[in-house]
Formats: C-alpha cells, sequence, structure tokens
C-alpha cells in the first residue's frame, strides 16, 4: 500500500470538527460535520471524498527547501487545534505551460514560498497532489494546514496575500473548509 495516499473524507465521523465550508471560487463541496484523514480505505459513508498523495518539492529551489525543512515544524502539534482543508483546481491554461514558466509565477512573481516562510514556525502546512493519481479527481492539489487558534488571523493574512497573487488568476475552483478538533 501506497503510505503517501491520504484520504480526506467528510462525513459524521472523524477527529477534525468542520466549522464552515467557504466556496472561494467554483462548485462548492456538500455540508458534512466531521473530516477524517486516513491513509488507508475511507469510511463508506462520506458527503465527499477527496484523495491526495505527498510528492517532491516541485517549484521550490533547493535553497528554498532548505530554509522551509529550518523552519517549518510538522504536523500534529499539541497546540495546533485548528486545521484548515484547501482544495484548489487550476485552469488548463496553467497546465499547458512548462515547469520554468510555472515556476517563474510560482515564486517570482507571486512570491510563494517567499511569503509562506514569513508565517513559519506558526503554520504547519502539507501539500498534496490529486493530479498524479492518474485517476479523475475534483482538485489539482490539497492544501492542509494546521495552527493554534492564535494564529487564525496570520493565515487569513497569508490567504490574501496568496489569492491576490499571479498565481491565483489560473485558479478555477476553491474551497477553504475550516476546521477544529
Amino acid at each position: 500500500m501506497n503510505t503517501r495516499l491520504t484520504h480526506f473524507s467528510a462525513g459524521s465521523e472523524g477527529l477534525w470538527g468542520i466549522r464552515e465550508i467557504r466556496t472561494i471560487k467554483g462548485s462548492p463541496l456538500p455540508h458534512a460535520e466531521r473530516l477524517q484523514l486516513a491513509e488507508n480505505a475511507p469510511s463508506s459513508e462520506s458527503a465527499w471524498l477527496l484523495r491526495g498523495i505527498r510528492s517532491n518539492a516541485r517549484y521550490t529551489t533547493a535553497d528554498e527547501k532548505a530554509q522551509l525543512d529550518a523552519r517549518q515544524e510538522g504536523l500534529g502539534r499539541r497546540d495546533s487545534t485548528v486545521a484548515v482543508l484547501i482544495p484548489i483546481r487550476k485552469s488548463e491554461e496553467w497546465w499547458q505551460l512548462s515547469q520554468d514558466q510555472r515556476r517563474k509565477i510560482f515564486e517570482e512573481q507571486s512570491k510563494h514560498t517567499s511569503v509562506g516562510l514569513q508565517y513559519l514556525p506558526a503554520i504547519a502546512r502539507r501539500l498534496y497532489h490529486c493530479r498524479d493519481l492518474g485517476i479523475s479527481e475534483p482538485f489539482d492539489f490539497l492544501t492542509w494546514f494546521e495552527f493554534n487558534p492564535v494564529h487564525e488571523k496570520e493565515f487569513d493574512a497569508l490567504l490574501l496575500h496568496l489569492r491576490t497573487s499571479r498565481e491565483w488568476e489560473f485558479v478555477e475552483r476553491e474551497v477553504d473548509i475550516r476546521l477544529e478538533k
């Protein structure tokens, strides 16, 4: 079994209570009470199921990766009782760009990594890729964030910065799912 594959199953079970589901762009996800993350088979009864795989860093230089690794703290910290799941689908125009063109937009124009570094270690993050699964998924990326509730305004500032960047012009669908333990 591939332990990099994670199922995000929304329904009546799970460690995380769903506080709010906000549709930022595109179609919404159905309401659910709880969210379960599992590397094994998900709950059979769910309002929706998203799957993603942990993969290598795609648009990050070795120096940027070293900076992220030095500052990022892991998930599952005891005081991180708020989580946010943000599924995103980008346009076909984005996927038609070459890797170096996407990198230019991602970091040189949008400053994605350098902006994110400003919010570490308070906000922990893990990215899951959906396009790599070889099956039809409704999103390209699932980004999971965890933090202490005192950092939620900082998190919202991070999102505002990213959502007004050049990179977000390629986003076709985005949902912001707020959770708490």
